[in-house]
């Protein structure tokens, strides 16, 4: 998981820029190898008990076998041998699972979901934007602190963190702090997510558009999606993917804010490398090859299952390098911010669902 000792330089949560040097295969391999062993198993209890899911599974799994190998005091050697494959299951495997879903749905769907989302997705933006404003000034969280916080929970956890770091320049502090508020409340969306979607009797449209504007980071939307089941998976990455290019216009502004302030040797650049990430174009592609009938039908079943087993084995990895001291390291204030920003945006996603006729 991120830490807190560097900018975030990239996220095992789904969407980030790539670091600069990829590991050979022989170092992935083995991590990446424990995170499917861990998926296989999450899979099958997930069959078991579909209320939980298979993504759910493998990142409590994932959790419970990594601090094993922690408390046994192997953690460092641990670490550095199955890191790399471990990040690889978190990251590019999950950016293809994104892809692989692309498959089973049309150019039109995607059109039809990501537009019929705007109002929501608007809405609960600039309810985080505002709040961020509001309430970190109140509870006295520097600035920068308070915008990264409020794009990582309005836009997309620590991709836009990441990219908007690369504008403001923020201290490393408070980059940690943004990092760490948005995981712990990646990690308590996946659980708790789903049990009120029950509770509100949420059909699969519903929940899919309320995780996919209320939840951060792309994994704890497709985990927290597809554990819900009835439908709601593929809708709700349609509409996270839709959202996290809202950070588009963020980033742009942000630039443009900095650079009427900077001196002339301190403008900021728009990243744009970071703000369009290159598998949101994969999936697109790939609901253009089904569009146009290059993907046969009797494809869509096995795509699926594929495309769901690899979000597992990513959740799995994510939850193989989960650091329980990031929480802690987070700092009250901004956890608190955090918290009273992901009610703010879970409660308005669900009243703007409600006002716009699509909550049932």
């Amino acid at each position: 998981m991120p830490t807190t000792t560097i900018a975030p330089q990239e996220s095992d949560t789904g969407d980030c820029p790539s670091p600069p040097a990829s590991p050979r295969p022989r170092q992935v391999f083995p991590g990446l190898a424990l995170a499917l062993g861990v998926a296989a198993v999450a899979t099958a209890l997930g069959v078991r008990l579909p209320v939980i899911g298979g993504p759910v599974f493998g990142i409590v799994l994932g959790g419970l076998v990594g601090q094993l190998a922690l408390r046994r005091g192997r953690g460092g050697e641990w670490r550095h041998r199955l890191d790399p494959g471990l990040r690889f299951a978190a990251k590019p495997l999950l950016q293809l699972a994104i892809v692989v879903l692309g498959t089973g749905l049309s150019l039109q769907q995607v059109a039809r979901v990501g537009g019929s989302s705007l109002p929501v997705m608007i809405g609960t933006l600039a309810v985080a934007l505002t709040g961020a404003a509001v309430v970190g000034r109140l509870l006295g969280v520097d600035s920068d602190a308070r915008t990264l916080i409020a794009v990582g929970t309005g836009i997309c956890g620590a991709s836009a963190i990441a990219a908007t770091t690369a504008v403001i320049k923020p201290r490393e502090r408070d980059v940690a702090y943004a990092i760490g508020t948005i995981f712990t409340f990646n990690i308590a969306a996946v659980f708790l997510f789903p049990v009120a979607g029950h509770l509100l009797h949420l059909d699969g449209h519903s929940f899919g558009l309320w995780a996919g504007t209320a939840v951060n980071d792309t994994s704890s939307v497709v985990a927290t999606a597809y554990s819900y089941g009835q439908g709601s998976g593929p809708y709700a990455i349609v509409v996270k993917l839709t959202r996290s290019l809202m950070i588009v216009p963020i980033v742009v502004a942000l630039s443009i804010l900095r650079n009427r302030r900077a001196t002339s040797g301190d403008a900021a650049r728009v990243p744009w490398g970071r703000v369009v990430p290159g598998f949101i174009i994969g999936f697109v592609a790939a609901a253009a090859l089904n569009s146009v009938g290059l993907v046969p039908a009797g494809w869509h079943a096995g795509l699926g299952q594929a495309g769901a087993f690899l979000i597992t084995a990513a959740l799995a990895g994510i939850g193989l390098t989960l650091d329980l001291g990031e929480m802690r390291r987070a700092g009250v204030r901004p956890l608190l911010l955090g918290a009273i920003l992901w009610v703010l945006v879970a409660g308005s996603s669900l009243g703007l669902q409600a006002l716009t006729g699509t909550l049932s």
